[in-house]
């Protein structure tokens, strides 16, 4: 946004900077051809005069004279015609073979003196004619033809331009100079707020605005972003410690509650009463799984702790280590390709480590005996970490892998597996947190896939 605003703004100058500086160079070189014409304008006029009070061989050697000094003093070439159009007296360049010449003699032989110059610019033209006629009305009697250099004209254009040019680029830059500072104090609280709006929307209730720069109205716009953000902060929060607090407060009553049933068990007799206090006691014992669940998630909600730098193929190679126990008594294969070293993610602690528990713990209920779950930890080409864990199972169908990463979702057939539905939904919350992401999709032929990508160190 920054740099568009300044294209805009450099456009707009440089057009008004072009608009300002091309009619004062072309106003001066009109000028500058104007004050030409009249400085010499009154010397052909002299020449005229003079041409006209000839009279004798003397009046022509005094003429002779006069346009002599002043074509070796201005480089210039003077010539006087008759009426015919014959020369009288030559000074100096051939001024009737100049370009233009014959049609200034012609004008001037019908009484019209040259009232303009073609406008003089530092390229050209290199010499110009000037014609003014001997006499006057019906009494002219031949015409003075001048050609006159314009070196030192077009240099006096050249120079005045290059100051115009000069004056306008200065005042291009320092206009840029304003404008890129003006641009950065508009947007400097715009782009701070977009940073706390990214923040908190990736689960960084503590994110704000900070800058007390820019318009009032911006400034404005922070303090009830803030105040917003403040509010939504502090709603969540309470959600969270009531979830946190009740689920603390409920185990220990139902921890009661569980070993009391235990032990009215030697007390019961065989038959349906015992196989109700079974069911019973395993009903107790979902319910405090499932309120340690909530316990867990309410504690990666909060989000206490800080990404920091970790390896992550140790972390899966420790935990591959682990669970390789439980998946040989389940009658499972569990293999795992991870590199030695250099695999390192930014993350909460352990992220990798707790997102695999729960995605080995998942393969584990539902993955039959007899198969295979395959662990690989790999670099993407943006340098994020990647995990999968792939499996040879039943799999989800494709419409219901979006439910798998839901609180307390569970598909239609899986309804009778031990388990609170939280395990992903933890893991999915832990990769939020940590900057990346776990995605749930399909193997090939038939299992399920599931990708955990975190940030690069």
């Amino acid at each position: 946004m920054r740099r568009r605003l300044l294209a805009v703004l450099m456009v707009l100058m440089g057009a008004a900077a072009l608009l300002l500086c091309v009619p004062l160079a072309d106003a001066y070189a009109r000028g500058r051809t104007e004050h030409l014409l009249l400085q010499r304008r009154s010397e052909a006029v002299r020449f005229a005069d003079l041409a006209e009070r000839m009279r004798t061989d003397a009046d022509r050697a005094e003429l002779s004279a006069e346009i002599g000094r002043y074509a070796q003093l201005y480089g210039a070439g003077v010539v006087v015609v008759d009426p015919a159009g014959a020369p009288v007296a030559r000074a100096g360049a051939r001024a009737d073979a100049a370009a233009g010449a014959i049609e200034a003699r012609d004008r001037a032989l019908t009484g019209r003196s040259t009232d303009r110059l073609p406008t003089l610019r530092p390229w050209g033209p290199g010499e110009v004619v000037l014609a003014e006629p001997v006499g006057r009305d019906e009494r002219v009697s031949g015409a003075v033809l001048l050609a006159l250099p314009t070196a030192t004209a077009r240099r006096d254009v050249a120079v005045r331009w290059s100051l115009i040019g000069a004056g306008a680029a200065a005042a291009f830059t320092a206009a840029a100079l304003v404008a890129a500072g003006i641009t950065r104090w508009l947007l400097r609280p715009v782009l701070d707020l977009d940073r706390a709006v990214e923040k908190l929307a990736a689960g960084s209730l503590r994110a704000r605005a900070v800058s007390e720069t820019g318009p009032p109205e911006l400034r404005r716009l922070r303090l009830h972003f803030n105040a917003m953000a403040e509010a939504v902060a502090d709603s969540i929060g309470r959600q969270r410690d009531f979830v946190a607090d009740a689920s603390h407060q409920l185990r220990n009553p139902l921890a009661t509650l569980v070993l009391q049933l235990e032990n009215v068990e030697p007390y019961v007799s065989p038959g349906p009463g015992l196989a109700e206090h079974a069911r019973a006691l395993d009903e107790a014992e979902r319910l405090e799984e499932l309120l340690d669940g909530l316990l867990a998630l309410a504690r990666v909600e909060s989000g206490p702790a800080e990404p920091r730098e970790q390896d992550v193929a140790a972390a899966v190679r420790e935990r591959v280590r682990a669970w390789a126990p439980v998946f040989a008594g389940a009658g499972l294969e569990l293999a795992h390709a991870c590199p030695g070293e250099g695999l390192r993610a930014r993350a909460l602690p352990d992220a990798a480590g707790r997102v695999l528990d729960a995605l080995l713990d998942n393969a584990v209920k539902f993955v039959p005996a007899g198969g295979r779950v395959e662990v690989a930890v790999t670099r993407e080409q943006d340098g994020a970490v990647l995990v999968r864990v792939r499996d040879d199972g039943p799999g989800v169908p494709p419409e219901q892998r979006d439910l798998l990463l839901r609180r307390f979702a569970r598909s239609p057939e899986h309804q009778n597996v031990r388990g609170s539905g939280l395990g992903l939904a933890i893991a999915e919350e832990i990769a939020r947190v940590s900057g990346g992401r776990l995605d749930v999709g399909g193997n090939v032929p038939c299992g399920l896939l599931t990708e955990l990508r975190l940030p690069a160190a």
